[in-house]
């Protein structure tokens, strides 16, 4: 059985709970609201959008599924914040280690999309998930392109 967004979110915050994330069921059902049928989730996490550790409400979630990377937020009071990367606009991944926190940076051709407050025994793992998808991905489009 397949788990929710919810679910997997939970299960990396109970897995790295120093990681700084709050209100994990609002953000996970705005990633649903845009999930496609033919989407499946490979991987979530949760941290602040940000590059300021002393900034702790700024929380979302981070699903990566098997078309795109989707960053999504629920706003408290009305409306919320979404971002869809696809493997076509990723370029790079930045993983920064502090003391306390580490940081994940995603960059695409529009933007620099900055997780912070991250636990940093969970840096490794969200690496090697996002790198090992996007170099599997990307390799895709080329054969594509070369097709065409």
């Amino acid at each position: 059985m397949k788990k929710s967004v919810y679910e997997l979110l939970a299960e990396f915050k109970r897995k790295y709970p120093m990681t700084i994330a709050w209100r994990l069921k609002q953000h996970a059902k705005i990633i649903e609201l845009h999930l496609n049928p033919d989407e499946e989730i490979i991987y979530a996490f949760a941290a602040q959008k940000n590059d300021n550790p002393l900034d702790i409400i700024t929380t979302h979630a981070v699903v990566l599924t098997n078309k795109r990377i989707m960053v999504a937020s629920k706003r408290i009071l009305f409306g919320y914040l979404f971002t869809s990367i696809t493997p076509d606009l990723f370029n790079d991944l930045k993983i920064s280690m502090g003391l306390i926190w580490g940081r994940v940076t995603i960059d695409t051709v529009d933007e620099l999309v900055k997780m912070s407050n991250i636990q940093r025994e969970a840096l490794p793992e969200i690496e090697t998930v996002i790198t090992e998808y996007m170099m599997r991905e990307k390799k895709k489009y080329r054969l594509r392109e070369e097709t065409n």
